[in-house]
């Protein structure tokens, strides 16, 4: 298992990964709260790339998870009651972190958190934040156990999309 910045020959397998999870959410798998054609697209990704801050894990060859790692701060979360205040600059971000529907249960989810982790430590950084739909219950489950601790919900339209319970998540490396 390998994680590395993305390049764009890896767009097509990400776009696929975001496709495959919203085709499971649509019929009764784990709901995510994405809607497709609104978020994530292939342009979101894109736009990540031309950033920089676009993530995969590579195992076998393949593409199995993928997201974005940045400073970026979502302007909803200047409304949480964050237990752990930082500045900017002491602030990474987990975003759209995406795991491939075919290769769910092999522990990339955790694996991705963890080099997340250790991105933020290796660039400085003390206070963790990511976010996820309030109805994504896997991925609160998951962010639960790995130490994360819900600051907050914040109802709001994200990246397009309405009526979303959005949870903000910290946590102190």
């Amino acid at each position: 298992m390998e994680f590395i910045k993305a390049e764009e020959k890896h767009i097509d397998a990400i776009e696929g990964i975001y496709s495959r999870i919203i085709d499971a959410q649509d019929n009764g798998g784990s709901y995510v709260g994405w809607q497709r054609g609104v978020y994530p697209t292939r342009q979101t990704a894109l736009a990540s790339l031309e950033r920089g801050d676009l993530f995969v894990c590579i195992d076998g060859g393949r593409v199995v998870a993928a997201a974005i790692i940045n400073r970026i701060q979502v302007p909803v979360y200047s409304e949480v009651s964050w237990l752990y205040p930082a500045g900017s600059d002491k602030v990474m971000v987990l975003h759209t972190l995406v795991v491939d529907p075919l290769c769910a249960g092999r522990g990339y989810g955790t694996a991705f958190v963890a080099f997340y982790e250790g991105y933020a430590r290796q660039n400085g950084c003390t206070v963790l934040r990511m976010d996820t739909n309030e109805k994504n219950a896997a991925a609160r489950r998951l962010y639960a156990r790995l130490g994360y601790r819900e600051a907050g919900i914040v109802p709001c339209v994200f990246n397009g999309i309405k009526g979303v319970g959005l949870v903000c998540l910290e946590k102190r490396v």
